[in-house]
């Protein structure tokens, strides 16, 4: 009996403890203390001297839940800031991993993205920079040893010093080429000094185009304005030509030209036509795996072409804003044909007209991954379009054959920059 007592007595101290500290308190610990039966127990446990004990239990109670709160909370921000770098890592894996496979596979850069490379450093290895900047040069020598060819037989000391001293130029460009592949091989160079440098080679290859240009002129004086080509023999964001005059506002037009390309995958981007608040006014592109695209204010059709075979084509695309309807002729004869291409919106005016490069911005912005790569001729635009026969005689080098009414094919109308290279047109010599 009394154990019985005694066990009950204590189950009832612990209900008075619990109704009193238990809400505030973590894990409560119980103390039985004797008292008389009929005695209140709480009050009894007060004046039995429990409470200076109890006190020191729920002191001691609360600081260990403060202490463990104080843990938890440590932890969690501990936690947060692992997550935090965790996510940072795996983000930066994504961007990584998407930027490989951007640049092994194609596809058409979104419209709108605005994002300016023309400063970029170039992403390719030094042994396949030293290969592309020696294609150039080797562009220029052989238009040096024609050169030669034409002062042997014209004795000129003018010309003979010119050429001796352009080969002098390109001897010393060799050099710089060699010495900044090896500092790159030996891992040396920084982000500052690649773009000093390649500033420095792409300013000496225009400044030897123009040289060259200049002794060259000579041979060219007795050919008609419009008989030459550019050549674009690598794919660079710096090599381009620039057509002086802009676009009037046009509500129909025609834009016909001569190709030659081997360049995989897609040929590039044989002109690009851009204004304020829009880069992809008018644009003609052949991007990664896509066939070759027309785009007018960003809106896109694709094209039949199939040019990318080493060969020249003459290649023909007229539209009207009305309905949007758009034809395309290869060799001069029509392979395709649509409607709904930017219907009722009409090309704008005063914009900026490049050949060989996609602008992302106006007159600027390029990708060397959009670059054309071949060789380009008789770019001419009308402002109307043309008959299937008008494009007929165009592509078959006829007497009958016009120049475009708003750009027409002419030297003076086209400057090169980049080591882009102009040269005697070929492709209607071999039809003729």
């Amino acid at each position: 009996m009394p154990a019985r007592r005694a066990a009950r007595t204590c189950a009832l101290l612990a209900l008075c403890l619990l109704g009193s500290a238990a809400q505030d308190f973590g894990p409560t610990r119980f103390i039985c203390t004797s008292v008389p039966v009929d005695a209140d127990m709480c009050a009894a446990s007060v004046a039995a001297g429990g409470a200076e004990e109890l006190r020191s239990n729920v002191l001691q109670l609360r600081e260990t839940v403060l202490q463990q709160k104080e843990t938890i909370l440590s932890q969690k921000e501990t936690i947060r800031e692992l997550t935090t770098k965790l996510g940072r890592c795996e983000s930066q894996s994504t961007l990584d991993a998407g930027a490989g496979e951007a640049r092994a596979g194609g596809g058409r850069k979104q419209p709108g993205s605005g994002k300016n490379t023309m400063g970029d450093l170039s992403r390719t290895p030094a042994a396949e920079t030293l290969s592309q900047l020696g294609q150039t040069l080797q562009s220029l020598k052989t238009r040096l040893e024609n050169l030669e060819q034409y002062s042997r037989l014209n004795s000129s000391s003018q010309t003979n010093s010119l050429k001796d001293l352009l080969q002098s130029k390109i001897d010393d460009l060799e050099r710089q080429v060699l010495s900044r592949v090896n500092t790159l091989e030996e891992g040396k160079g920084g982000p500052k000094n690649d773009t000093e440098e390649r500033v420095k080679i792409e300013s000496a290859l225009t400044s030897l185009h123009q040289r060259i240009s200049e002794l060259e002129k000579g041979q060219k004086d007795n050919r008609p304005g419009d008989k030459f080509q550019l050549t674009f023999p690598l794919r660079t964001n710096y090599m381009y030509a620039k057509v002086k005059k802009s676009l009037p506002e046009m509500y129909a037009f025609s834009v016909c030209m001569w190709l030659k390309s081997s360049a995989a995958p897609g040929v590039g981007t044989p002109f690009s036509y851009a204004v304020p608040g829009q880069a992809n006014e008018l644009v003609l592109i052949e991007w990664g795996n896509n066939p070759m695209e027309i785009l007018i204010n960003d809106k896109v059709a694709k094209l039949p072409f199939v040019i990318n075979d080493g060969q020249w084509h003459h290649i023909c695309i007229t539209w009207t804003t009305r309905d949007g309807v758009w034809e395309a002729y290869q060799d001069g004869t029509q392979g395709g044909n649509g409607e709904n291409l930017a219907p009722y919106h009409p090309i704008k005016p005063q914009g900026v007209l490049v050949l060989g490069q996609e602008q992302d911005t106006l007159g600027g912005g390029f990708d060397a991954t959009q670059a054309f790569v071949g060789e380009l001729a008789h770019f001419n635009i009308w402002d109307r379009k043309l008959t299937p026969g008008e494009v007929y005689n165009l592509a078959t080098c006829s007497t009958k054959a016009l120049s475009g009414n708003v750009i027409a094919w002419a030297e003076s109308h086209i400057e090169i920059y980049g080591g882009a290279t102009k040269w005697t047109f070929e492709a209607c010599r071999q039809i003729n």
